[in-house]
This record gives structure tokens, C-alpha cells and sequence, in this order.
């Protein structure tokens, strides 16, 4: 397949534009002022892997954990899994070109209407319209779809089994995956998903719409320059005007942390995602650049949970066979093909989403080892004999579960190092909500739940999140945030309007989002980063078709 990226050493001084990761945010801040005819370039921190390249191992996968904490960092700078290790949280993102899109489960929902009523996003968000035409935007180029042979699979007949528990009657959710061959409007020939399973950990197949076969391509197309390896540290506005962007290589090691660049732009659009961004901005401001004192705040975990049921006396089918296929004829599906929606109409707070999922082929192997420290030594064996497609692992349930948390975590900067403090993050009462619905679930079809099977080990009893959203949320103004409803970065400069920006400066990512979303939030953070688009070309008279 066709590369996208160049070395570093090809990067010019200067560009209309630098966009800084190359995620949801990013592919559309690319693509849409590629197209306006801007110069624009691309700062990815990790690497670029194409379809056929993705882990299909265990080894292949270990190498690909980039996992830091307070005390630790190891593995691959260009890890597709940047995991962190927190006190208060662990959270999980990925890292490369294309950015979470690579190795999400590919859900794309709308929130309830609640959510956007909520007083913490700024009333034009609500008065403009334009939200409405963002998501309609993120549609056409994602191409969510609900798999035809959903309720055929397995796992899912295993969840409707289960939903009696609560209730409720499973339904297939739209996920961003090409069910039958394509050509994307980016002009990308797509083959047909085959259910390998194997969403979570990058899809060789090519069927899985990804931002890196949507808007990247695009944008390349029309001219943009995209690069990899590139960690941005900080931003200062440019002494000319525009903005000075500073780049550490991870390609180059030297002396020192590494060989560093210093580019030039009249506009800087940051979308290295909730904690790049934030990270990015929070190194700045102890630079000098002056920003608002909400910088950091508002941070929210979605109300995730990922957990899983051992032992359920039905069959589930949900570890990957990868492709090619470990296993021939196993249908599995794609990484979640079926989810309960619980809706309470009188407080948004209590509605829950739960999904099932699927585990990608490459950790087929640990498997058996993570379940030993629960005292299940004898199933784990069990299935180290008769692998894991069959014996117990062959009923092991995994579930991708979001509801709302109370956005109380602020990250701050310990030393150079972006860390997270939300000292009663465990007790948020979404985790206790979560784990009653996902018991009842595992208990009726005779499984146990098991919460965090690594909790003996490093990962310890602190909840974790895949959906890290908030650190520069949008406000009203510079009192109540970090970025105005269009990710313009508000100037916190003494003397200056509490609605001063600074020009050419954003943030567009899920970083801009002030609370949960309450289902998995990419389609939302292309909609916003749509919507942020229409009024950048607005703002400077630039064209921006479909």
C-alpha cells in the first residue's frame, strides 16, 4: 500500500498551517485547509503503519506497548499503544499516523441530545446549527454502518442472552467498518471486513475506515506534507507574527533527549489528542505563552470501563483470528457488533451504554496468564493445553462500557511530564453503576465477573479509560475555559477581554470536549473538528465544499 509520510528531513521551515497529530481532529484540519489551498503540514509524534503491518502476535503486540508512569517508562517511543500509568487513572490511547482511529473499536454513535443541553459547552455550539452539518460532514467520510450479519455472530447471541438480565434487547451499533468492497471518497479501494476481530489492534484486512484511509490520503492529495516521528514540545507565538512550532525527533536521538526543529506557521492547529494537547499547551504556558487557569481542568474519562465475564456456560467467541485467520471458519465479527442501550429519561447521568468486544488475536496467548492472579490457575491451564478457542477462554466475555462521570480530573505538568491527579476517581459513582449492569449481565449466563484482570500487577485497583477527553475544554470565555466553541485558544494576557484569542492558534481534538459524552466519542470529535473547520474558512474567506 501506499505510504502517506516522509522523514523529517524533508520538512520546510515554513507552512501556511501546522497541524500537530494526525487523529480525528487533525485528518480533518488537514484534509479541509489542504483543500482551501493552504500549505499545510502534519506532525505525527508516532510512526506510520499500513494495512498487513498491524500486530498479528503476541511478541509483535508486547513491543508496541509504550507504557510510562510517575516511576517508569518503557518500550517503543512509537508504540501504537501509549499507555500511562496514573495514581488516580490509567489511561490508553494510540499513537501513530491516523492516530486512535488505527486501533479504536470503531463505534460511532451520536450523544443523547442531553449531553450538548448541558450548560458547559458554549451557547453558540447550541445556536448555530452548525453541529448538525459536522456530523453530516463526519458521516459522508467515516461511513459508519451496522453489520448486516450482526445478530448471526455468536457474541452476540451470547449478549442476548445475557441482556434479559437488565432487560434490555441487544441492537448492532454503526461502527466505521466497510462491510462489502468500496472505493472511499478519498478514491481508496477498500476491501470487505472478513469478522477477523482484530479491530482493537489495527485492521489488516483494509476494511476498517480509519483516518489514515480517509481524510490523510485526501489531504495528501491536495497537497498536504505529512511527517512522522516528530514530538511536539511547546508553541510560542513567532517574533515576526504566526507562531513557532518546536519538534523533538524521536527518529534521531542525540545527546540530549533528541535532535530538535523549530518550524513556522501563520496558524497551529493542535489535535495530538486529550493529552498531547494538553501536554503541548501546559509546556507553553511555562514558557511564557499566556493562557487561561482552566488549562488542564475538566478532564473526564467518558464513564469507561472495560471488564470481562470468565466463564459464561454459553459460547461467546470473542478472541480475534486475526488475518490471515488463526482458526478457518470462525466468524467472529468485528470488535463489537452488538450493544445495550439503557436510556433513564429523567437523569442522563444513570444511562449506560454496554457493548460487547472482541480481543485481538495477538494476546490470544497471554490470555491464560492474566487470569491466573484471579485464582483461576486451573481454567487458565486448562486452556494453555487447548488454546484459547476453546475450553473456558471459548466463554470468555469482554465488555466496552461508557456512561458519565463528573469531569473532575486536572492534569498538571510534573517536571516536563504531563500527570493526572483525580484523587477520588474510584469512587466516581459510574464505576459502582457500571459494575452492578455488567455482574448481572456475566451472572445470567453463569459467568463470573472479573473486573480488571491485571490487578495484582502494575495496573493496580485505579480505573482506567480508552476515551480521555477534556484538558483545554471549550468555554464561554477564558473564565470557564480553554478554547472558545471553535477551539480558538483564549489569551489569558492581564488587560485583555475575557474573550480574547489568540490568532491562529487552536486546539481541535477530543481534548476541546468539557464533560462525557456518554457513548464512544469519535464520531463526535469528527463533527466538532468538522464544525471548527466551517468557521476557520468563514473566518478567513476560504472555500470548504463537502
Amino acid at each position: 500500500m501506499t505510504r502517506l509520510a516522509r522523514s523529517l528531513d524533508h520538512v520546510k521551515s515554513r507552512y501556511d498551517v501546522i497541524v500537530v497529530g494526525s487523529g480525528y481532529g487533525g485528518g480533518v484540519s488537514a484534509m479541509r485547509l489542504a483543500r482551501a489551498g493552504k500549505r499545510v503540514a502534519v506532525i505525527e509524534r508516532g510512526r506510520e503503519v499500513v494495512t498487513g503491518e498491524f500486530p498479528s502476535r503476541f511478541p509483535d503486540m508486547r513491543h508496541e506497548m509504550r507504557v510510562t508512569g510517575a516511576r517508569m517508562s518503557m518500550g517503543s517511543e512509537t508504540g501504537l499503544f501509549d499507555v500511562r500509568i496514573g495514581e488516580d487513572m490509567h489511561v490508553l490511547v494510540g499513537r501513530g499516523l491516523g492516530g486512535g482511529s488505527l486501533v479504536n473499536a470503531g463505534v460511532a454513535l451520536r450523544p443523547d441530545a442531553r449531553v450538548f443541553a448541558d450548560p458547559a459547552w458554549p451557547g453558540q455550539l447550541r445556536q448555530d446549527g452548525l453541529i448538525d452539518e459536522g456530523y453530516a460532514r463526519a458521516r459522508r467520510w467515516l461511513r459508519p454502518a451496522r453489520d448486516p450479519d450482526a445478530a448471526t455472530l455468536t457474541k452476540y447471541k451470547a449478549l442476548e442472552a445475557a441482556s434479559a438480565a437488565l432487560g434490555a434487547t441487544p441492537v448492532a451499533p454503526e461502527v466505521v467498518v466497510s462491510f462489502a468492497e468500496t472505493i472511499n471518497p478519498a478514491g481508496i479501494a477498500q476491501a470487505a471486513c472478513t469478522r477477523c476481530g482484530d479491530c482493537c489492534a489495527g485492521c489488516n484486512v483494509g476494511a476498517k475506515n480509519t483516518v489514515a484511509l480517509t481524510y490523510l490520503p485526501e489531504a495528501v492529495r491536495h497537497g498536504a506534507e505529512l511527517f512522522t516521528h516528530g514530538r511536539v514540545s511547546h508553541v510560542m507565538p513567532a517574533p515576526g507574527g504566526g507562531w513557532q512550532v518546536y519538534i523533538e525527533r524521536v527518529d534521531k536521538p542525540g545527546a540530549g533527549h533528541g535532535q530538535t526543529l523549530s518550524l513556522s506557521a501563520d496558524m497551529v492547529i493542535l489535535a495530538a489528542g486529550t493529552l498531547g494537547s494538553t501536554e503541548i499547551l501546559l509546556r507553553s504556558r511555562a514558557k511564557g505563552l499566556a493562557l487561561s487557569d482552566r488549562l488542564g481542568a475538566r478532564f473526564s474519562a467518558n464513564g469507561d470501563i472495560i471488564a470481562f465475564g470468565y466463564g459464561a456456560k454459553v459460547p461467546v467467541n470473542a478472541i480475534g483470528v486475526g488475518h490471515p485467520a488463526k482458526i478457518d471458519g470462525m466468524n467472529v465479527g468485528a470488535a463489537v457488533s452488538g450493544q445495550l442501550e439503557i436510556v433513564d429519561h429523567d437523569d442522563l447521568a444513570q444511562s449506560v451504554t454496554i457493548q460487547e468486544g472482541v480481543l485481538p488475536s495477538a494476546l490470544a496467548p497471554v490470555l491464560p496468564v492474566m487470569f491466573v492472579p484471579n485464582g483461576r490457575l486451573l481454567g487458565a491451564l486448562q486452556s494453555l493445553v487447548s488454546g484459547v478457542y476453546k475450553g473456558p477462554f471459548a466463554g470468555l466475555q469482554t465488555f466496552f462500557a461508557v456512561s458519565h462521570d463528573t469531569a473532575g480530573g486536572r492534569f498538571h505538568l510534573d517536571g516536563d511530564r504531563l500527570a493526572l491527579a483525580w484523587p477520588n476517581a474510584k469512587d466516581e459513582a459510574v464505576y459502582q453503576r457500571l459494575d452492578t449492569a455488567l455482574a448481572a449481565l456475566v451472572g445470567k449466563v453463569g459467568g463470573s465477573y472479573v473486573k480488571n484482570p491485571l490487578a495484582g500487577s502494575v495496573m493496580g485497583n485505579q480505573p482506567a479509560t480508552a476515551h480521555p477527553l477534556g484538558g483545554c475544554a471549550m468555554g464561554a470565555d477564558r473564565t470557564s475555559g480553554v478554547v472558545d466553541h471553535a477551539g480558538r485558544v483564549f489569551d489569558g494576557t492581564v488587560g485583555k477581554g475575557a474573550g480574547a484569542v489568540h490568532a491562529g492558534l487552536h486546539v481541535i481534538d477530543g481534548a476541546i470536549i468539557p464533560r462525557s459524552l456518554g457513548v464512544n466519542p469519535l464520531l463526535t470529535i469528527t463533527a466538532l473538528a468538522e464544525r471548527a473547520m466551517l468557521h476557520v474558512m468563514r473566518e478567513h474567506g476560504l472555500a470548504c465544499s463537502d
